[in-house]
């Protein structure tokens, strides 16, 4: 796979337009689309208004009755770190208000997704009288026709996009409906039920309920709202920088549940330093681990409990659960490989001609794991740049697959258009841009094969196909210090479509060796300079590194503080090098 390094382009005016900042910051932040200081605010103040998210009056309308009146409230979550967060946060809050509350999460390898038929049936032993679906119900048609039929009143909360139909609840809070002109449309899961509780918590006291009961904030969840957005790779758009940055800084301050800090402790990691890096690539996998092979009530539970001693028992549950999902992942991708072989996608991918390779890469094999299908899908998408679907076996001769997709292609619209130019091959699907989830019949996957490969080779063109590195430029000798790294940690919450920075450059090798079997670890030199500085490369293929001919090197980077034995210093952590 080609690898194009392209430097992120910055306005000529940056310094005027961001003049109260230092000039490598603002020069980054340009090129990220910032050009006013009040586009990067981390203050509350500048959150959208919840009250242009459409139903949402109504919504906090049937809440405050059900509190009111002690109707027994049921939240249905989803079984991801979005969904986990968003029914912890529902549950609390509720409760912290005064309402009867508990949660149910489906079991994905008994109920699959979402607010089902099934899943009424199992809520009904909750005797609920309100019913609440939080990261999930947008596609819930029959599943909230079903409760309606019960006598239950219905809210969704959702922030997938919204099919042609969507369901009869009696209110639906989803900036991606039909007719929603809240301009936060990149807001997770757990986002949306933060609003829901505020505008909760506004109409109670409009009533006067808390006149003789005791108020509950819902800012003070602020730290499941920042895990939930961070861990769902939501794009961080100015509002949810907000959020994120917000709950961090509770985490930081240590004003956070006892399951985040367990996690965080289980994690190696210090929490007054912690990173928007650190909830998605090590506090989010760990709770993500209990819904992709075990059930996420332990997740929830682990995020409810006020217990630090019960707390730290479940977060080590869930170690365990994330070491079981790596060792099924990795076996799981080298049997991917093999498949990938037969494909003609491995190498170079300059075997043949491009047209006799899938552009579309669908992967299904026996005896995959559904609960790691997801990642799996992400795994070969980096290391092929194409739209990949992996499946795995479900029952009744169905398999499910979880897609990931590339720059250029909507994957949720690329399986519509499947879904309409081959009627009855997707039995259902939904999701995002970049993911979704479908289902199928095992007897179709060769059919959905040619039909995925063939709408991606309509909507992509070959340069598509070639990965890119957006890089922030190069780095002045002067600026590769522990006050920079410092500087940009600090800068952040960096995310989705507001990546961490990073800088290309180049330099020379005076030291590489392999450390944990499959690391680089480096020292690097500054051509023409005294200064030199430790590296590390994650994951190297150790069939070309180290290579002691390379005296030079290319590199992709990002600043680092490494900390050992209570010692700071600078580190260079690199994500593509290449020979100079």
């Amino acid at each position: 796979m080609s690898i194009r390094i392209l430097r992120r382009s910055v306005k000529p005016d940056f310094l005027q337009q961001l003049p109260e900042l230092h000039p490598l910051l603002a020069r980054i932040y340009s090129g990220r689309g910032v050009t006013d200081q009040q586009e990067i605010s981390r203050q509350l103040k500048g959150l959208h208004s919840y009250h242009s998210l459409k139903d949402i009056d109504k919504a906090a309308t049937v809440l405050a009755d059900a509190i009111t009146q002690d109707k027994k409230i049921l939240i249905v979550g989803d079984f991801d770190c979005d969904g986990a967060t968003s029914s912890a946060l529902g549950v609390l809050a509720l409760r912290g208000m005064g309402g009867r509350a508990d949660y149910l999460v489906p079991n994905r390898f008994e109920y699959g997704y979402g607010l089902t038929p099934e899943i009424v049936e199992v809520a009904e032993q909750y005797q609920p009288e309100v019913l609440v679906t939080v990261d999930n119900g947008i596609s819930s048609i029959e599943g909230v026709a079903a409760a309606k039929s019960k006598g239950w009143q219905v809210v969704v909360t959702d922030h997938h996009l919204a099919g042609r139909e969507t369901p009869e609840a009696d209110a639906i809070v989803n900036p991606n409906q039909h007719g929603c002109p809240f301009t936060g449309k990149n807001t997770a899961g757990v986002g949306i039920i933060f609003y829901v509780m505020c505008a909760l918590r506004t109409e109670l006291k409009n009533r006067g309920w808390f006149d003789n009961h005791q108020e509950f904030n819902p800012f003070t969840l602020l730290d499941l709202v920042a895990l939930g957005t961070i861990a769902d790779v939501v794009s961080l758009d100015a509002n949810n920088r907000i959020l994120a940055w917000q709950g961090l800084a509770r985490i930081k301050a240590g004003k956070c549940r006892p399951g985040i800090q367990t996690l965080i402790e289980i994690s190696n990691r210090n929490q007054q330093q912690l990173t928007s890096s650190d909830l998605g690539f090590a506090l989010g996998p760990r709770l993500n681990a209990a819904g992709r092979l075990d059930d996420m009530s332990t997740g929830i539970e682990l995020l409810l409990t006020d217990s630090l001693d019960h707390a730290r028992e479940l977060a080590a549950e869930l170690d365990g659960l994330n070491q079981d999902r790596k060792e099924i992942e990795s076996g799981m991708q080298q049997e991917a490989l093999k498949l990938l072989a037969t494909l003609k996608l491995l190498a170079t991918l300059q075997l043949d001609t491009e047209r006799e390779q899938p552009w579309g890469v669908s992967l299904f094999q026996e005896g995959w794991h559904q609960g790691v299908i997801g990642i799996l899908a992400s795994r070969i998408k980096e290391k092929l740049n194409r739209p990949v679907v992996a499946f795995a076996d479900a029952d009744n001769g169905e398999i499910k697959g979880s897609a990931r997709s590339i720059k250029g292609l909507h994957m949720r619209d690329a399986l519509d258009s499947v879904a309409r130019e081959n009627p009855g091959l997707i039995l259902k699907f939904g999701g995002h841009a970049m993911a979704a989830g479908l289902t199928i019949k095992r007897h179709d996957f060769d059919l959905f094969q040619q039909a995925f490969d063939h709408e991606v080779r309509q909507q992509l063109k070959p340069e598509h196909l070639e990965a890119e590195l957006h890089t922030d430029g190069e780095l002045n000798v002067s600026d590769l210090s522990m006050d920079t790294a410092t500087l940009l940690r600090d800068a952040g919450p960096w995310g989705q479509n507001f990546p961490e920075p990073s800088f290309d450059g180049t330099f020379q090798i005076l030291q590489q060796r392999i450390v944990g079997q499959k690391h680089l670890k480096l020292v690097l030199k500054v051509p023409s300079s005294e200064f030199y500085f430790d590296a590390i490369a994650f994951n190297i293929d150790t069939k070309v590194w180290p290579d002691l001919s390379i005296q030079k090197v290319r590199t992709v980077y990002k600043l680092d503080i490494n900390e050992f034995r209570g010692q700071h210093s600078l580190q260079l952590m690199i994500d593509y090098l290449e020979p100079a």
